[in-house]
């Protein structure tokens, strides 16, 4: 089975090297019409780079921060080819996810070790909805490279009733709960909250407090979560991947791993389109897409939507003082 994933990964690293001297994908040479799996990629000083060039360019870092739109089929192709190309330059690296909780991480190690099946890992680790077509490559690279994968984020519930009862619901958790998040929240005022805030449109500010500390919550825990593995595994380089928010200008994640050790060397790869991008000085690489479509033509139906969304808290079970 290894020699087999070797062989795969080879032809799939000789795709890329077909490309290494194209700043665009192949398709676009061949007159083909752009898909929504094309990507190109910049430099934060603006130059034009191939995935190869980009790996070489961040091969110093203790941890590559990926970013994502959840389902754009070109980000997370990237993110996948970007993992092989820097596995190819480096072995000893890990991935960290976003995607699972601290609180399935055993059952993550025994999905790593052929322990329990693929089914078994998606239905009891929660997996995520889009699992099999944009996260299982990533896993499956590592399963059969024999590479760590943390699961590096909070459990949602804890973060949700953090959300609905402020910072303090963490002092309510029994032991063997607190642990699955970080021990300290980022609640001061900085870039990242004022940025939360900006992009907020409802709610009085107590209400906004509470939705930023539950944002937190999940930035500072998966920061948390890679700075105690790189403790324990000096050396190791770190790709994690996670929502662009959490991501973009290091204003998230990278500014709670540099509070928690700023000697560790934290590089940003973003996805941007021509509509949605960021600062022109952020120190990000670019990975520029293709818009998603749009969610909804009508206010009405979003706001059902959200709505919606908002209506689960009303079945979330938290712990009273």
């Amino acid at each position: 089975m290894k020699k087999w994933f070797t062989l795969g990964l080879t032809g799939m690293l000789m795709g890329c090297a077909t490309q290494s001297e194209l700043p665009v994908n192949t398709t676009a040479t061949q007159s083909l019409p752009p898909t929504m799996y094309d990507y190109t990629i910049t430099s934060p000083q603006g130059a034009t780079l191939n995935l190869s060039k980009l790996a070489l360019a961040i091969s110093d870092a203790d941890i590559i921060l990926v970013g994502e739109w959840h389902g754009h089929p070109g980000a997370h192709l990237m993110q996948a080819q970007l993992f092989a190309e820097l596995y190819r330059q480096n072995p000893n690296m890990a991935l960290s996810m976003e995607q699972f909780t601290r609180d399935k991480q055993p059952l993550l190690d025994q999905y790593l070790a052929g322990e329990v099946g693929e089914q078994t890992l998606i239905k009891e680790g929660n997996a995520w909805p889009n699992y099999i077509s944009d996260y299982r490559p990533l896993v499956e690279l590592a399963k059969q490279n024999d590479l760590d994968v943390i699961a590096a984020n909070a459990p949602k519930p804890i973060v949700r009733c953090i959300g609905r009862e402020g910072a303090d619901y963490l002092d309510r958790l029994p032991s063997n709960e607190r642990k699955w998040v970080a021990d300290d929240l980022t609640l001061t005022t900085d870039a990242y909250q004022e940025k939360f805030k900006a992009s907020m449109h409802h709610g009085d500010e107590a209400k906004t407090q509470r939705q930023f500390a539950a944002q937190t919550a999940w930035d500072d825990t998966m920061a948390e979560s890679m700075v105690n593995y790189l403790a324990k595994h000096p050396g190791k380089q770190i790709i994690h991947v996670a929502g662009r928010f959490h991501v973009a200008e290091g204003l998230g994640t990278a500014s709670r791993i540099k509070a928690r050790n700023p000697e560790l060397n934290v590089v940003m790869v973003t996805p941007v389109t021509e509509q949605s991008n960021i600062a022109e000085d952020a120190p990000d690489y670019r990975v520029n897409v293709m818009p998603l479509p749009k969610g909804y033509a009508s206010k009405d139906k979003m706001m059902a939507a959200m709505k919606s969304i908002s209506g689960r808290n009303k079945e979330l079970k938290c712990y009273t003082k």
